[in-house]
């Protein structure tokens, strides 16, 4: 998963966003009020001072200005303060900020001047309260952006965690909120798929250890007539026939049984992979008898392999058989590759719907239910999933399909 897709990134980055808005439109309200502020009570201020000390000059009386102000008539007043407009104005002069009313009467002009204004002090504290307050408040949304998707997103992945591992029993299944609902929709699917998938074992392992015995008859009873009509062409042949089918039948019931089972691959016994495939290749030369098809087998590096050699030669089998059963010209090859039994054939290839399945695709519309692969390539990738293998298909460009069984390293398992 990319960081960007996190649950737990989305969540902090969206807490933040928020508080980030919340903090700009506090700073830009607090900015406006302290300025505001200070307008007000300098004006009100200065104003004060120029209503009373405008009539006692007049009067000829001593205006007496408190430390930090002064008062200017006239001639008084100092050449930099001189020409400004009516009103309450903040300007600088000599590097040194001042507030000042400039303002006449009826003997003149006259300036009121704040030199020493206590409220820019009482400003910057201000400012520098506003902006720790601003730097805890990102901080403190920070950390409960992290807590909140902690706490959000850990119980899902607990819960995901879970349900991966397979656990007899999910966390949250206690909790009353909605991962207390999902952790409880998941348990229950889960128990269903699990009595369903015990149900298809138990009942492919019953069918097959029924279907064992008549088999077994039919192999004894074809095996009689094959020893009786050894010198009668045309009777040897069907029971040949018979007995190979039936032999066939009680592999596949052998392999249904085995796969009924858990999977112990690992536990299986070390195969040698050459020997096993150049015996089934010789095993489904009869299949292709009779037909302008050449099944032969080219060799290649030997290697060991885990697994009951039935479900292996079971793998292989099937594969050669589907493949002897629809190529009509050409040939079918066996071959091993770097740890790989690789099959090709210069058949039809497979229907969409098939080779959609095998590659666990969606199956094109207007497919019926069976892909056209009978019970061979569905048990080959079924073995395959048991014993821990990869199965690959391709259709060849010039005509066919390549099965590639891949096995693992045993170094690395």
């Amino acid at each position: 998963m990319k960081k960007t897709e996190s649950l737990r990134r989305r969540i902090v980055a969206a807490y933040m966003a928020f508080a980030f808005f919340v903090a700009l439109v506090f700073a830009v309200v607090a900015a406006l009020a302290v300025e505001g502020i200070e307008e007000k009570l300098v004006d009100e201020r200065l104003l004060e001072v120029a209503r009373w000390a405008a009539p006692r000059h007049s009067g000829g009386l001593s205006v007496l200005m408190p430390a930090g102000l002064t008062f200017h008539h006239g001639a008084d007043i100092p050449r930099s303060l001189r020409g400004l407009p009516q009103g309450v104005q903040e300007i600088s002069v000599d590097g040194v900020d001042l507030h000042v009313l400039a303002s006449r009467d009826e003997h003149g002009d006259f300036v009121v001047v704040d030199h020493d204004s206590e409220y820019d002090k009482i400003e910057a504290v201000v400012y520098s309260m506003f902006a720790a307050f601003l730097l805890a408040f990102i901080f403190g949304s920070l950390m409960l952006a992290r807590y909140l998707a902690n706490s959000v997103v850990s119980p899902i992945l607990d819960l995901s965690q879970g349900v991966g591992e397979r656990r007899a029993e999910l966390p949250c299944l206690e909790r009353g909120d909605e991962l207390g609902l999902l952790a409880r929709a998941f348990a229950g699917r889960t128990a269903e798929l699990k009595q369903f998938l015990d149900r298809e074992r138990f009942f492919t392992g019953d069918v097959s250890h029924e279907l064992r015995t008549p088999l077994a008859v039919i192999s004894g009873a074809a095996e009689v007539l094959m020893s009786r009509t050894d010198g009668d062409s045309t009777l040897h042949a069907p029971a040949e026939r018979i007995y190979r089918a039936a032999r066939e039948a009680s592999d596949v019931t052998s392999v249904l049984l085995q796969l009924a089972r858990s999977p112990q691959a690992a536990d299986g016994p070390l195969q040698a992979m050459a020997a096993l495939a150049e015996a089934e290749v010789a095993r489904c030369q009869p299949l292709v008898a009779g037909k302008p098809v050449t099944l032969r087998y080219e060799g290649g590096g030997d290697f060991a392999a885990h697994g009951a050699r039935e479900l292996l030669q079971a793998a292989i089998g099937n594969l050669l058989r589907n493949a002897c059963a629809y190529t009509e010209h050409g040939e079918v090859v066996l071959r091993l590759g770097a740890r790989s039994v690789v099959v090709e054939d210069t058949g039809p290839g497979l229907p969409p719907a098939a080779l959609a399945r095998l590659r666990g695709e969606a199956v094109p519309d207007g497919d019926g239910v069976s892909s056209g692969s009978g019970l061979g390539l569905g048990l080959v990738q079924r073995i395959c999933k048991y014993l821990g293998l990869e199965l690959q298909v391709q259709q060849r460009e010039a005509g066919g399909t390549r099965f590639d069984i891949h096995f693992p390293d045993l170094t690395q398992s």
